[in-house]
């Protein structure tokens, strides 16, 4: 690893690291996409390092400000009428395949 200019560290990601986080992530990396996988990943931390460098305000004057129409409550469908295309539903609720 060297330091970059403003202190941060660029190339911290090598090819075995890519590999690593290929299985920890559970996706294949082919040989020819390895080194093209390990410079974009290197090009992420690098944009992180340069958000790192941004100067950060302290003083914020917090505002809300609703843009957007007023809340109106509307009629909206029964939950008989939501669950009545569902393909599956017990006790009120939709029900869906396990995933796990």
């Amino acid at each position: 690893m060297q330091p970059s200019r403003q202190g941060g560290i660029i190339g911290m990601i090598t090819e075995r690291d890519t590999e690593h986080i290929g299985q920890l992530a559970d996706i294949a990396i082919h040989r020819e996409e390895l080194a093209s996988f390990t410079s974009r990943f290197n090009e992420i931390l690098e944009y992180f390092d340069l958000l790192d460098q941004v100067e950060v305000v302290e003083e914020v004057e917090e505002r809300a400000y609703n843009i957007l129409r007023e809340d109106e409550v509307t009629p909206s469908l029964s939950q008989e009428g939501a669950l009545s295309n569902a393909p599956g539903n017990e006790d009120g609720f939709f029900k869906a395949p396990r995933v796990m």
